[in-house]
């Protein structure tokens, strides 16, 4: 079955879509961190990642085409869902170190009893 430029696009859009839901459960997390709700900021980051697992699993499909010899032509919209997917990646490993900040600056103030 030969891989068509129409497919490599839809794999791009659905790239962006799975990257784009893992960004906005991220940028949730870190609010939630941000407001002292450090578990439920944990369970949108592996929200992200389930997220991030699909679209990987999107992309390993054309790269498995690829890899067995099938010519692939670049579309813009695999650029862009390539580029939205590392920096969504990238977002996700910021964002785990920024929740672990959070919670053990949460952790000093309770010990400092600063809350009151």
């Amino acid at each position: 079955m030969a891989v068509t430029k129409e497919d490599i696009s839809m794999t791009g859009f659905a790239i962006v879509a799975y990257s784009g839901d893992a960004r906005s459960a991220l940028m949730k997390a870190l609010e939630n961190a941000r407001e002292g709700k450090i578990d439920e900021a944990k369970k949108l980051v592996e929200e992200a990642n389930q997220s991030i697992v699909d679209a990987h699993n999107e992309q390993t499909k054309l790269l498995a085409n690829e890899a067995g010899g099938m010519d692939m032509d670049v579309t813009f919209i695999m650029v862009h869902g390539q580029d939205t997917l590392m920096t969504t990646m990238m977002l996700m490993d910021q964002c785990k170190f920024f929740i672990d900040e959070y919670d053990r600056i949460n952790k000093i103030e309770a010990k400092l009893d600063m809350n009151n």
